[in-house]
């Protein structure tokens, strides 16, 4: 049965009443009792897949679990800042990666926003505030003088070194990040000049300057990120989109990871539809989503990761949170769902200082 607070949940031929709740149970039943969110248990657990899975539960309503994930980041976070790449599921946390993504850190920026837009709770957001300022304090320290950001800071077995080489998906990513930050510290009145001049500085590289990223064509991450990360928009984002729709869209299945591999995977899926979304073509983000409801597992609500579509084989054979995650995202985007329309919208969030001005 729907409520008010999951109607928005409902979505013709991806969601009815019952599997969005189901899809939501199904997240619930894989987070811990000390709040941590792995992909699903007995695997491991990364900050990004882990905050978007709160994000997912904080659509739903789910919002005192949600704060047990945050709850979670906070007593993780690391003396700089960060968070480890990856962690074990299990009773000691055992790191797996201690490697520190950029990526991965800066985006409790953009669950922490979710949470509050969806609550209200300002008591919260004094509580991560501390947390959200370090995560982001530390990604600007690996910020290169072309406004990129650098992927990660290694091991420190492997010498601790920060990793000049940068991602177009992961600083995507960061920029839609620092946006949430400076919404978090205008509704703090704690202005951060020096963040305002960073995401205008890395949304300049995103926009102008392919060159200073790796290359990484063939992933459609990096195809669709730099729009739904809200660096590209209007004529820019639609022209992007458009050039490599054929390349990376395979109709009724989904869209592929990485080319030429036939390979449909559910989260890349739903970032689409959600990108879809944010540049206004709701109706094709619906076909999107309605595409890959073939990797939903009807007992338990979540989706497969993905399908090798020459095959006929679901692979890997897992269930995670996050693909179930993304695609609660892009359904309560299309369903109205205002805290999470507000973070995938760039035009309702901070945009810093744009160089591109005076370019």
């Amino acid at each position: 049965m729907t409520t008010p607070r999951t109607q928005h949940l409902v979505l013709p031929g991806v969601l009815t009443a019952d599997q969005a709740a189901a899809t939501v149970r199904g997240i619930l039943a894989e987070q811990r009792e000390d709040g941590a969110i792995p992909w699903f248990r007995g695997h491991h657990l990364d900050p990004w897949d882990h905050v978007e899975a709160a994000m997912a539960l904080d659509t739903a309503g789910e919002h005192e679990a949600a704060e047990r994930a945050y709850a979670w980041l906070a007593r993780h976070q690391l003396p700089d800042g960060s968070w480890h790449a990856a962690y074990a599921d299990g009773a000691h946390d055992d790191v797996q990666d201690r490697g520190r993504e950029t990526n991965f850190v800066a985006y409790i920026a953009v669950g922490v926003w979710h949470h509050y837009l969806s609550t209200g709770d300002d008591a919260f957001l004094d509580r991560m505030w501390p947390a959200v300022y370090a995560a982001v304090e530390f990604v600007l320290r690996l910020q290169r003088p072309g406004g990129q950001i650098g992927w990660k800071r290694e091991a420190p077995e492997d010498g601790g070194a920060d990793t000049a080489d940068a991602l177009l998906t992961g600083c995507s990513s960061i920029h839609q990040a620092l946006c949430c930050a400076l919404a978090v510290a205008e509704q703090r009145e704690e202005p951060q000049p020096d963040w305002e001049l960073a995401v205008g500085a890395l949304r300049h590289a995103i926009r102008r300057h392919p060159e200073r990223f790796l290359d990484k064509d063939r992933y459609s991450m990096d195809w669709y990120y730099p729009v739904l990360g809200g660096a590209l928009t209007g004529a820019e984002a639609k022209a992007r989109i458009e050039e490599d729709w054929d390349r990376f869209v395979v109709p009724g299945l989904g869209v592929r990871c990485v080319v030429p591999n036939p390979w449909v995977t559910g989260g890349e899926s739903a970032e689409l539809a959600l990108t879809l979304w944010a540049m206004g073509e709701s109706d094709r983000a619906l076909g999107v989503l309605q595409s890959i409801q073939h990797l939903r597992d009807p007992e338990t609500g979540l989706y497969w990761t993905g399908y090798v579509y020459e095959d006929g084989a679901l692979w890997p054979q897992e269930l995670t949170t996050w693909t179930a995650g993304s695609v609660l995202l892009a359904v309560a985007a299309l369903g109205g769902h205002e805290p999470t329309c507000t973070v995938f919208s760039p035009d309702r969030l901070p945009r810093g200082l744009d160089p591109d001005c005076c370019a």
